[in-house]
């Protein structure tokens, strides 16, 4: 006889024993004590032929010495799993379900499920692991749930998983330890308790499927170019000389800071011409402002725009700005990407002989300057202007082929920069590498899943057709290869003109939003000319674009952005078309997930100093679906590449719900997060600031 049919059954009649008990002693059970538990042989009583339990196995993997044991000390029955990590090198091992047909529990996509286990554990390098079954792609790490503490006493931990994705049937899950110290676990647990979605309930219109935007009454003050989301929830927007040659001639330099819910400006005193600057937030939440237009081209053609060496930090407390130490080079379009251990590397743009700069700049948090060229390396590669560096979870840099200003770098266009050892490997399947000017480069929801959408793009020197392509590549991949996404939705040119299929924009935009989503929108056909009205949802668990969102009633093209506002809005703002001219005018779009009913409230957060590897405490005031971080925005020119949505898995307990956050900061850089919760009609909270370090 098959045991396991058998052994669910034996085990799942306590439960409702239970639960039966508590109803007629007037008492509440917990749902999920009165649900079917989806675990085979969860109390790990059921032995195979070898002595080990039944539909488990001793995983692992790297240079570490272990054991592996049945032990008699356990939570529930006569049989518990012990692991031991005697040292460790690398790797780790794990309790783990077998990925198989008949032991793997099957899900439902778009169902959550609360997983528990009881344990004990002696070392802080212990984790709840999960893993999924694609229908199409087989077995995938999924994500880390949960770090666990240190308790000498059987403890229970009950973490509540994401939505399952799309193609996704069954999962397996356990413990990890990557440390020293012993582990036991027994007595797991999983239900489904996923909320019924609510009736759909709109009397919005159009805006209840595509959302809706908003001009508002008002221009901004400067020609801004660069904008950043503070965590006073205020936004500072950069011009510089705001690309005007007669303001630079002047020595008149702007910064506007822009406070969103009172639609009210300060002018703040802007000491270099910052204009086409790199910026990044740093884990302290000021800006780090580096390079910038020292002067703009010769009349006689001789010279062109020469990169600035100064830097600068804004602090959003004082208001003001703070001179650094320069940068070892002029820098004009300069990348910036914050690192794990909250030190920034900038890379690209032109110096002040207008040459492309080909010096690594590395900023020390510690030190709080820019390093010498001889203390960090130097591979004395040109990057190109603002070229996307996007930070991988084990610390290397991976350049995504999008950039400013014609064609691409030799080679195929994008590749993957380890800093600390020195070397770039080339990275294939971009394609149209020499039209990725002024395309958007997105790590794509949730940050766990390391996958980064690349959209359109054109070419500001040949100036051919915009086009339409998308391409995206896997990270944890052996060998990662981008390929073909699905291609962006078609819109109007000026007067109505529908686009042709091969038609597409460079100078988009892509934003992250609070359910995971992808927002695309704004653009141009050709080199600041020709806007392209069209918006569109990606949904990165399907790989689909959802078109005919609402477009912004402002052409967006050159030296325009959009991002996410605290309260889930969406801002657009800039365009700076051929003539010279600029738009000064600020859009707020208001996604869909707006017009859907009540918003969920945060009632309460515990602490907004997060720890790597902790759970953090929050009360809402009704059933959530999820719950994110999202790093707020630092973006110019299409270049975003610190924008991130870092998953919290969810621990379910009585009075609130635990936050757990990735104990690898290369996943969520240090620094200010927006925090989101999602409803279960879809609808996400105002966020709440908390701070990781």
């Amino acid at each position: 006889m098959n045991p396991i049919p058998w052994l669910r059954a034996r085990r799942r009649r306590p439960a409702l024993v239970l639960a039966a008990l508590l109803a007629a002693a007037g008492l509440a059970a917990e749902a999920a004590y009165a649900d079917a538990n989806l675990v085979a042989n969860p109390g790990l009583e059921a032995l195979s032929g070898d002595g080990f339990p039944l539909c488990w196995n001793a995983a692992g993997w790297g240079d570490n010495s272990y054991t592996f044991a049945v032990t008699g000390d356990a939570h529930g029955g006569t049989s518990a799993m012990a692991i031991t990590l005697a040292d460790r090198a690398s790797g780790d091992r794990k309790a783990m379900m077998v990925e198989d047909a008949s032991c793997a529990p099957n899900v439902t996509p778009g169902h959550q499920y609360d997983l528990s286990v009881w344990y004990k554990t002696t070392t802080t390098g212990t984790v709840m692991t999960m893993f999924r079954h694609d229908t199409a792609a087989g077995w995938q790490y999924w994500t880390d749930l949960a770090s666990l503490p240190v308790t000498a006493e059987f403890t229970e931990k009950t973490v509540r998983t994401p939505p399952i994705p799309p193609h996704t049937d069954q999962i397996t899950w356990g413990v990890t330890v990557y440390d020293t110290g012993t582990l036991v676990t027994d007595d797991y647990r999983m239900v489904d308790v996923t909320q019924p979605t609510p009736g759909a309930a709109c009397s919005s219109g159009e805006a209840c499927a595509k959302g809706a935007w908003q001009v508002m009454p008002f221009t901004a003050p400067a020609r801004a170019m660069h904008a950043v989301v503070l965590h006073d929830g205020n936004v500072l927007l950069v011009a510089g000389s705001g690309n005007d040659a007669d303001a630079f001639a002047a020595g008149s330099f702007a910064t506007a800071l822009y406070r969103p819910y009172s639609g009210t400006f300060v002018s703040v005193p802007t000491p270099a011409d910052l204009f086409c600057s790199g910026h990044v937030q740093l884990s302290d939440g000021r800006v780090l402002i580096m390079g910038g237009n020292k002067d703009y081209p010769s009349a006689d053609g001789a010279t062109g725009y020469r990169g600035l060496k100064e830097s600068y930090v804004f602090d959003p407390a004082a208001g003001a700005y703070t001179r650094l130490n320069d940068l070892n080079a002029g820098h004009w379009y300069p990348s910036a990407t914050l690192l794990g251990n909250g030190d920034v590397i900038s890379l690209g743009g032109l110096g002040e002989d207008s040459g492309g700069t080909v010096a690594t700049e590395y900023y020390s948090a510690a030190q709080g300057r820019w390093l010498g060229l001889n203390e960090t390396n130097q591979t004395w590669r040109f990057w190109g202007l603002y070229p996307s560096m996007i930070l991988m979870q084990d610390g290397r840099l991976f350049y995504t082929g999008s950039h400013v200003f014609g064609d691409n770098l030799p080679g195929t266009g994008a590749s993957i920069y380890d800093h600390a050892a020195g070397t770039v490997t080339d990275v294939p399947g971009l394609r149209r590498k020499d039209e990725r000017d002024q395309s958007m480069s997105v790590l794509l929801p949730p940050a766990q899943d390391q996958r980064v959408l690349t959209l359109g793009g054109g070419n500001n020197v040949a100036n051919p057709d915009a086009h339409r392509l998308t391409d995206v590549i896997d990270l944890k991949a052996a060998a990662p290869a981008y390929t073909p996404g699905p291609p962006i939705p078609t819109g109007t040119l000026t007067g109505g003109v529908p686009q042709t299929e091969d038609q597409g924009k460079m100078y988009v935009s892509a934003v992250l939003l609070p359910d995971g989503l992808v927002f695309e929108t704004g653009g141009g056909l050709h080199n600041r000319a020709d806007p392209v009205y069209e918006a569109s949802m990606f949904d990165p668990a399907t790989n689909t674009f959802t078109a005919g969102m609402a477009t912004d009633p402002m052409p967006r093209t050159y030296h325009s952005s959009a991002f996410l506002l605290p309260d889930g809005r969406v801002m657009a703002f800039g365009d700076n078309p051929g003539d010279g001219s600029f738009a000064t005018h600020i859009s707020i779009y208001s996604p869909p997930y707006l017009f859907r009913g009540a918003r969920p409230q945060i009632r309460s957060v515990a602490s907004t100093q997060w720890a790597y590897g902790s759970t953090q405490r929050i009360t809402v005031d009704g059933p959530v679906l999820k719950a994110a971080l999202i790093r707020p925005a630092a973006v110019t020119h299409s270049s975003d590449p610190n924008q991130r949505y870092v998953d919290l898995p969810m621990t379910v307990d009585g009075d609130g719900i635990g936050l757990n956050l990735t104990s690898n900061p290369n996943i969520a850089p240090p620094g200010w997060y927006m925090l989101f919760v999602v409803g279960a009609n879809g609808v996400p909270s105002v966020a709440r600031w908390v701070h990781l370090s």
